[in-house]
């Protein structure tokens, strides 16, 4: 599947990825396979000497991959918004910790401090988070790379949802979301410094599943 954009991008974002945003749940979920998935993303970050940004909490999944990456010698940004210290549970112990004044600007921080975005599995925030990197991405607004981390296939019913908005004809030539699929962590680098425009999925299976509508 080809991305028409036409805004000019300026030199491929993949080329300089140095931080990556993680968005994930403040639960651990129901599948013990979504800690697994971000304990594992925080050691790989911090392996690959990448910089990790995430909501600043130490709940869940957010905690777990925060924790890994800074157990792992990495360097872990926090953002939270100062009404949510207390009820995410703010982690102190990153190396670098932004409080902000509302969920807006913790979001235009998160995606100004990244290079890249990765969804984790997650509720209602995570899934506003990553659309809205999406939108951006479509509206031409930013080149970062956003991939699913379809972790157990969490994420299948929003990549079916984007191909039905595309058969639909609400997802038009012009205005492709340009997203990438990893099925396993082990996916989601590759997928991350894949150049822009390679096409929607990071696998084999996301590729055939979105080029045959």
């Amino acid at each position: 599947m080809k991305h028409d954009h036409t805004s000019p991008c300026g030199e491929d974002e993949t080329r300089r990825l140095k931080t990556v945003c993680v968005y994930c749940g403040t639960g651990e979920g129901a599948d013990p396979a979504y800690m697994d998935a971000a304990r594992q993303l925080g050691r790989m970050l911090a392996a690959e000497g990448l910089g990790l940004v995430y909501g600043g909490g130490s709940l869940g999944l957010m905690g777990a991959v925060a924790n890994s990456a800074l157990e792992a010698g990495g360097h872990v940004t926090g953002v939270i918004p100062a009404f949510l210290e207390e009820r995410e549970v703010m982690m102190q112990s990153v190396s670098e910790l932004v409080v902000t004044s509302d969920m807006h600007e913790r979001k235009r921080t998160m995606f100004e401090r990244a290079d890249g975005f990765v969804a984790l599995p997650g509720g209602i925030g995570t899934l506003e988070e990553v659309v809205e990197m999406l939108t951006w991405g479509q509206l031409g607004q930013h080149c970062k790379p956003v991939v699913l981390a379809d972790i157990g296939g969490f994420w299948r019913p929003l990549i079916d949802l984007l191909a039905h908005m595309r058969g639909e004809g609400f997802i038009r030539a012009g205005f492709e979301v340009d997203y990438r699929v990893a099925n396993s962590v082990a996916e989601i680098l590759p997928a991350l410094r894949r150049p822009a425009g390679a096409g929607e999925g990071a696998t084999e299976a996301g590729v055939a599943d979105l080029e045959k509508l």
